[in-house]
Protein backbone atom coordinates (compact mmCIF):
# COMPACT_ATOMS: atom_id res chain seq x y z
CA UNK A 1 0.00 0.00 0.00
CA UNK A 2 1.04 3.80 -0.98
CA UNK A 3 2.54 5.49 2.53
CA UNK A 4 -0.58 7.73 2.12
CA UNK A 5 -3.00 5.03 2.51
CA UNK A 6 -1.20 3.08 5.35
CA UNK A 7 -1.65 6.37 7.47
CA UNK A 8 -5.27 6.49 6.81
CA UNK A 9 -5.82 2.57 7.40
CA UNK A 10 -3.60 3.75 11.00
CA UNK A 11 -5.90 6.41 11.56
CA UNK A 12 -8.83 3.95 11.44
CA UNK A 13 -7.12 1.67 13.36
CA UNK A 14 -5.62 -0.93 12.02
CA UNK A 15 -1.66 -0.86 14.04
CA UNK A 16 -0.36 -3.16 11.59
CA UNK A 17 -0.54 0.16 8.59
CA UNK A 18 1.73 1.61 11.27
CA UNK A 19 4.40 -0.79 11.58
CA UNK A 20 4.24 -1.11 7.99
CA UNK A 21 5.14 2.72 7.54
CA UNK A 22 8.02 1.94 10.39
CA UNK A 23 9.61 -1.11 9.18
CA UNK A 24 9.47 1.00 5.49
CA UNK A 25 11.00 4.66 6.64
CA UNK A 26 13.00 3.80 9.77
CA UNK A 27 16.42 4.23 8.07
CA UNK A 28 15.82 6.82 5.99
CA UNK A 29 14.11 8.87 8.97
CA UNK A 30 17.04 8.16 11.08
CA UNK A 31 19.62 9.15 8.40
CA UNK A 32 18.07 12.60 7.91
CA UNK A 33 17.51 13.11 11.75
CA UNK A 34 21.14 12.38 12.37
CA UNK A 35 22.42 14.94 9.32
CA UNK A 36 19.81 17.34 10.30
CA UNK A 37 21.54 17.04 14.09
CA UNK A 38 24.80 17.28 12.23
CA UNK A 39 28.23 15.53 13.92
CA UNK A 40 28.29 17.66 16.93
CA UNK A 41 24.80 16.23 18.33
CA UNK A 42 24.94 12.38 16.70
CA UNK A 43 24.56 11.55 20.00
CA UNK A 44 21.14 12.05 20.42
CA UNK A 45 19.99 10.95 16.94
CA UNK A 46 18.32 7.85 17.93
CA UNK A 47 16.34 9.92 20.96
CA UNK A 48 15.20 12.37 18.42
CA UNK A 49 14.24 9.91 15.92
CA UNK A 50 11.96 7.95 18.17
CA UNK A 51 10.46 11.46 19.21
CA UNK A 52 9.89 12.06 15.91
CA UNK A 53 7.83 8.53 15.66
CA UNK A 54 6.19 9.32 18.67
CA UNK A 55 4.80 13.01 17.07
CA UNK A 56 3.63 11.18 13.91
CA UNK A 57 1.77 8.61 16.23
CA UNK A 58 0.17 11.92 18.46
CA UNK A 59 -0.53 13.97 15.02
CA UNK A 60 -1.85 10.68 12.86
CA UNK A 61 -5.21 12.74 12.66
CA UNK A 62 -3.85 15.75 11.35
CA UNK A 63 -2.66 14.00 8.20
CA UNK A 64 -4.12 15.08 4.94
CA UNK A 65 -3.90 13.06 2.20
CA UNK A 66 -3.35 15.21 -1.25
CA UNK A 67 -1.24 18.49 0.70
CA UNK A 68 2.01 16.44 0.80
CA UNK A 69 3.44 13.01 0.16
CA UNK A 70 3.52 11.23 3.62
CA UNK A 71 7.26 11.20 3.92
CA UNK A 72 7.04 14.56 3.81
CA UNK A 73 5.41 15.41 6.20
CA UNK A 74 7.25 13.08 8.45
CA UNK A 75 10.17 14.57 7.29
CA UNK A 76 9.11 18.53 8.12
CA UNK A 77 8.20 17.13 11.38
CA UNK A 78 11.52 15.67 11.71
CA UNK A 79 12.94 18.59 10.77
CA UNK A 80 10.90 20.21 13.78
CA UNK A 81 12.01 18.15 16.59
CA UNK A 82 15.59 18.50 15.91
CA UNK A 83 15.45 21.93 15.58
CA UNK A 84 13.65 22.10 19.09
CA UNK A 85 17.08 20.45 20.11
CA UNK A 86 19.42 22.44 18.39
CA UNK A 87 17.95 25.34 19.94
CA UNK A 88 17.71 23.92 23.75
CA UNK A 89 21.31 23.40 23.46
CA UNK A 90 21.90 27.16 22.89
CA UNK A 91 24.94 26.06 20.83
CA UNK A 92 26.21 25.59 17.28
CA UNK A 93 26.21 23.24 15.29
CA UNK A 94 30.11 22.53 14.54
CA UNK A 95 32.01 20.53 12.25
CA UNK A 96 33.50 17.34 14.10
CA UNK A 97 35.23 13.97 12.60
CA UNK A 98 34.49 11.96 9.72
CA UNK A 99 31.49 10.00 10.26
CA UNK A 100 31.65 6.25 10.60
CA UNK A 101 29.32 3.13 9.82
CA UNK A 102 26.23 3.80 8.25
CA UNK A 103 26.11 7.50 7.60
CA UNK A 104 29.16 7.09 6.36
CA UNK A 105 28.58 5.34 3.02
CA UNK A 106 25.54 6.94 2.40
CA UNK A 107 26.88 10.00 0.94
CA UNK A 108 29.24 8.23 -1.41
CA UNK A 109 26.53 6.29 -2.25
CA UNK A 110 24.27 9.69 -2.98
CA UNK A 111 27.42 11.36 -4.94
CA UNK A 112 27.83 8.54 -7.09
CA UNK A 113 24.30 8.28 -8.03
CA UNK A 114 24.23 11.99 -8.89
CA UNK A 115 27.35 12.36 -10.90
CA UNK A 116 26.54 8.44 -13.14
CA UNK A 117 29.12 7.01 -11.84
CA UNK A 118 27.17 4.56 -9.74
CA UNK A 119 29.63 2.07 -11.05
CA UNK A 120 32.78 3.24 -10.34
CA UNK A 121 36.44 1.49 -11.13
CA UNK A 122 38.37 0.08 -8.29
CA UNK A 123 40.44 3.36 -8.93
CA UNK A 124 38.02 5.39 -8.27
CA UNK A 125 36.62 4.15 -5.01
CA UNK A 126 39.46 5.58 -3.08
CA UNK A 127 38.31 9.00 -4.48
CA UNK A 128 34.80 8.76 -4.38
CA UNK A 129 34.70 7.13 -0.97
CA UNK A 130 36.70 10.72 0.32
CA UNK A 131 34.17 12.43 -1.37
CA UNK A 132 31.43 11.08 0.52
CA UNK A 133 33.41 11.67 3.88
CA UNK A 134 33.77 15.35 2.28
CA UNK A 135 29.97 15.83 1.31
CA UNK A 136 29.37 14.38 5.63
CA UNK A 137 31.71 17.59 6.70
CA UNK A 138 29.89 19.98 4.31
CA UNK A 139 26.31 19.56 5.32
CA UNK A 140 27.62 19.44 9.00
CA UNK A 141 28.74 22.90 8.12
CA UNK A 142 25.70 23.90 6.32
CA UNK A 143 23.26 26.13 8.88
CA UNK A 144 20.00 23.43 9.70
CA UNK A 145 17.66 25.71 7.59
CA UNK A 146 19.74 25.32 4.39
CA UNK A 147 20.65 21.85 5.13
CA UNK A 148 16.87 20.74 6.01
CA UNK A 149 16.15 22.13 2.40
CA UNK A 150 18.85 20.33 0.67
CA UNK A 151 17.96 16.73 2.45
CA UNK A 152 14.30 17.12 1.59
CA UNK A 153 15.18 17.92 -1.82
CA UNK A 154 18.05 15.63 -2.87
CA UNK A 155 17.29 12.29 -0.36
CA UNK A 156 12.85 12.61 -0.38
CA UNK A 157 12.80 14.36 -3.78
CA UNK A 158 10.66 16.82 -2.49
CA UNK A 159 9.47 19.85 -4.85
CA UNK A 160 9.70 23.23 -4.19
CA UNK A 161 6.72 23.86 -3.66
CA UNK A 162 6.05 20.27 -1.08
CA UNK A 163 8.78 21.48 0.92
CA UNK A 164 7.34 24.85 1.51
CA UNK A 165 4.08 23.80 2.52
CA UNK A 166 5.93 21.12 4.57
CA UNK A 167 8.23 23.67 6.57
CA UNK A 168 5.48 26.74 6.77
CA UNK A 169 7.64 29.45 4.54
CA UNK A 170 7.20 30.73 1.28
CA UNK A 171 8.29 29.59 -1.75
CA UNK A 172 11.07 31.76 -2.54
CA UNK A 173 12.31 31.09 0.78
CA UNK A 174 13.09 28.14 0.05
CA UNK A 175 14.36 28.69 -3.67
CA UNK A 176 16.55 30.96 -1.57
CA UNK A 177 17.99 28.33 1.07
CA UNK A 178 18.03 25.60 -1.20
CA UNK A 179 19.86 28.42 -3.51
CA UNK A 180 22.01 29.08 -0.78
CA UNK A 181 22.94 25.69 0.43
CA UNK A 182 23.82 24.36 -3.22
CA UNK A 183 26.48 27.44 -3.88
CA UNK A 184 28.03 26.91 -0.20
CA UNK A 185 28.12 23.09 -1.14
CA UNK A 186 29.70 23.19 -4.24
CA UNK A 187 32.17 25.40 -2.66
CA UNK A 188 32.77 23.14 -0.01
CA UNK A 189 33.10 20.43 -2.23
CA UNK A 190 36.03 21.95 -4.30
CA UNK A 191 37.72 19.79 -6.57
CA UNK A 192 35.73 16.47 -6.19
CA UNK A 193 32.59 18.28 -8.12
CA UNK A 194 35.23 19.77 -10.75
CA UNK A 195 33.19 20.12 -13.79
CA UNK A 196 29.88 18.13 -12.20
CA UNK A 197 27.14 19.74 -11.79
CA UNK A 198 25.65 19.08 -8.41
CA UNK A 199 22.21 19.06 -9.69
CA UNK A 200 19.09 16.84 -8.70
CA UNK A 201 15.86 16.60 -7.57
CA UNK A 202 12.37 17.75 -8.69
CA UNK A 203 11.19 21.18 -8.89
Amino acid sequence: MPDDELMLAYANGQGAAFEALYRRHEGSLFRFVRRILGHAFAAQADEAAQDTWMKIIAAHASFVPGSARWKTWAFAIAHNTCLDRLRKSGREVVLGDHADGEDAQTPLDWLQAELGQSSPSSEDTAHWRAAGQQLMHCLDALPPAQRVVFLMHHEDDCSLQEMAAALQIALEAAKSRLRYAMTKLRGCMGTYLDGMPLAGGRT
